[in-house]
């Protein structure tokens, strides 16, 4: 058993990698001891906040985090520390002050920042790998992360940071999925002997709950453009054109800058409804009740846990060939697969669907599942979780 310190610097909403985060303790801490060293975002927002000048020096440098941290690796005697997203708060003092303590460290990519001022190396419509070189400028031009501003700032600690030499201290760069390190390493932005695959584990229900095929298609995640919802509610108008009043209800859940835009889509299309962010009870019936999950991504998806969450209920995926979801939705199999940005391949897909027996729809589910079931075990998590680990404290410091 080890004494792993997660480090995480939370969001001022709560999404996916909190949970996924969250999730990584609970499996860890089968087998290890993993104290926590969380910063908050929210304390850099209302009455007692630090001023914008504060806030921007201490988002390339924060003292006072290197100091918090410090003191949680005496507190816990911490031999390594397992780092998920460290801004703004946490700031690149953490990496300095890792590697003069000689704590190696962890890095869990959720998605592609240090690489990336966004994330998510989409900008100007569509996934640009400029910044896999480190140039930003597009990024910044885009605003792609809070506004230029902001971009124009991450960008130069990004530069500053990869140029600083405290990125030496990290001795595992762990992606979710195969197609992250390929690309990681295909650009060179890490040494390849340092990065490691490490698929995210699942708590699946041990029962499939009681499940009903309703004939809707379901969308669940941010409305924002690299999830593809334009091309989606086109698919659906074009649906619309093709089988009238037979088209099937597309139910869209979730929120973000293009609400208003799936609003407008959902009073012009009857075969379009928008249930907002739901959770709970509310998410719970709309899967058991869907026909098939719809994930039309156009940015290099790092894995897509929404692709987990059908299959806990054994639906299957429309799914675009992109990023980690190629690893997940096994064509004809679990779901169908189209190119990114296809909307007459995702037509064609809800067609064949539709076309399907009803026995082979359901046997299309229940593959799905027996994938998750198979492929997402805590055992197999936790054993390729300690050869990482094993590596990283066996390396050189």
């Amino acid at each position: 058993m080890s004494v792993i310190l997660q480090v995480f610097n939370r969001y001022l909403q709560s999404g996916g990698e909190e949970k996924s985060v969250d999730r990584i303790q609970k499996h860890a801490a089968l087998r290890h001891e993993v104290p926590r060293c969380f910063f908050e975002s929210a304390a850099w927002t209302g009455a007692g906040a630090p001023g914008r000048i504060t806030q921007a020096k201490r988002f390339f440098y924060n003292a006072a985090s290197a100091e918090k941290f410090e003191g949680r690796v005496r507190e816990t005697g911490a031999r390594a520390a397992m780092f998920h997203n460290i801004y703004p708060v946490g700031s690149p003092a953490l990496y300095r002050s890792a590697l003069r303590q000689k704590l190696p460290i962890i890095q869990y990519l959720h998605n592609y920042r240090p690489f990336s001022v966004g994330g998510s190396l989409f900008y100007d419509g569509r996934v640009q790998t400029a910044p896999l070189h480190g140039d930003y400028a597009g990024e910044v031009r885009a605003g792609a992360w809070q506004g230029r501003l902001k971009s124009g700032l991450c960008a130069l600690m990004l530069k500053m940071l990869h140029r600083s030499g405290w990125l030496d201290g990290v001795k595992a760069w762990v992606t979710i999925s195969q197609f992250m390190a390929d690309q990681l390493a295909k650009h060179e932005c890490v040494p390849k002997d340092r990065l490691h695959v490490l698929r995210h584990s699942w708590d699946a229900m041990p029962k499939l709950p009681e499940i009903e095929d309703q004939g809707s298609y379901l969308f669940l995640g941010r409305l924002i453009p690299e999830k593809g919802i334009h091309m989606l509610v086109q698919a659906w108008h074009e649906l619309r054109q093709q089988l009238g009043d037979r088209t099937p209800v597309l139910q869209i859940a979730g929120d973000g800058v293009l609400e208003s835009f799936v609003r407008q889509a959902a009073t012009l299309n009857p075969g379009i409804r928008y249930l907002g962010q739901i959770s709970g009870e509310a998410k719970h019936e709309a899967l058991s009740c869907c026909r098939a999950v719809v994930a039309p991504s156009i940015w290099w998806e790092p894995l897509g846990l929404m692709i987990y969450e059908a299959y806990d209920y054994a639906k299957p995926v429309l799914a675009a060939r992109s990023g980690g979801l190629i690893e997940t939705v096994q064509p004809h199999e679990t779901g169908l697969l189209h190119e990114p940005g296809d909307v007459s391949g995702l037509v064609r897909d809800v067609l064949t669907l539709e076309s399907m027996s009803a026995e082979l729809r359901e046997q299309l589910g229940s593959q799905a599942r027996a994938w998750l079931l198979r492929e997402t075990t805590v055992d197999r998590w936790q054993d390729r979780f300690d050869e990482i680990l094993a590596s990283v404290l066996s390396s050189p410091h």
